[in-house]
């Protein structure tokens, strides 16, 4: 599998939406109020990194054509102590997801990437705020995964609570995925071939934000700003 040749057409690029962008502190600002109730004390990991640097979080805009295919919109087999934390937020965000209209992305993928558990605490869905954050990542992948002719196998991981990032191995505490602008995704290929792909795409202007290749699966945000590793 190559990467894309084809030129990037102006209408599908990611640019920033003006005037908004969210610098960190906000964002540490508006976690603490969305997620105190149900995460106390889960602020600890990543108040340093939120607080201390004035970096930006940019709200970015994809513009797509209509879709030629329709991922399921059916959810469920969630584990059912998750399902009652997220209550009526997760038939919600379902919805969200479906509102996307996404052509290679089912919003089954999305939801299980954040029914996790380390020790006792689950991760949850984003706050609700956030959610818009999200959708433009994945539409990046969705646009990376039409490019490639490629399907998406996993939304590895999505979203993650401080509380729960700081128990993930090897997780950094100031995450892209705690501010709800990266995904870790599988593809039904190498992902070396994926990170080069992406890398292609974004280098010629989809989107500005951070390629992180692994060896099962490939990290991909829209952070405003491309960085490699």
């Amino acid at each position: 599998m190559t990467s894309p040749q084809l030129p990037i057409s102006p209408n599908r690029i990611i640019t920033p939406e003006s005037p908004a962008f969210l610098s960190r502190r906000s964002v540490i600002s508006s976690l603490g109020l969305a997620t105190t109730a149900m995460f106390s004390g889960s602020l600890n990991a990543s108040a340093a990194w939120l607080g201390s640097k004035n970096e930006d979080v940019p709200v970015v805009k994809l513009k797509t054509a209509g879709n030629t295919s329709k991922p399921s919109q059916k959810i469920g087999g969630f584990d059912e102590t998750w399902v009652r934390l997220q209550g009526k937020n997760l038939n919600y965000y379902a919805n969200y997801i479906h509102s996307l209209k996404l052509r290679n992305i089912s919003a089954q993928q999305v939801i299980e990437a954040h029914v996790n558990k380390r020790g006792q605490v689950w991760n949850s869905l984003p706050p609700r705020q956030w959610w818009t954050r999200i959708g433009y990542t994945l539409r990046v992948v969705d646009r990376i995964s039409s490019e490639m002719r490629v399907p998406v196998k996993e939304i590895v991981s999505a979203y993650r609570t401080p509380k729960y990032n700081a128990l993930c191995r090897g997780a950094k505490s100031h995450s892209w995925h705690l501010a709800n602008v990266a995904v870790d995704v599988r593809f039904a290929t190498s992902a070396r071939q994926v990170s080069s792909a992406s890398r292609s795409l974004r280098d010629r202007g989809l989107f500005k934000g951070g390629v992180g290749s692994y060896s099962s699966f490939t990290h991909i945000d829209t952070r405003g700003t491309n960085v490699n590793w």
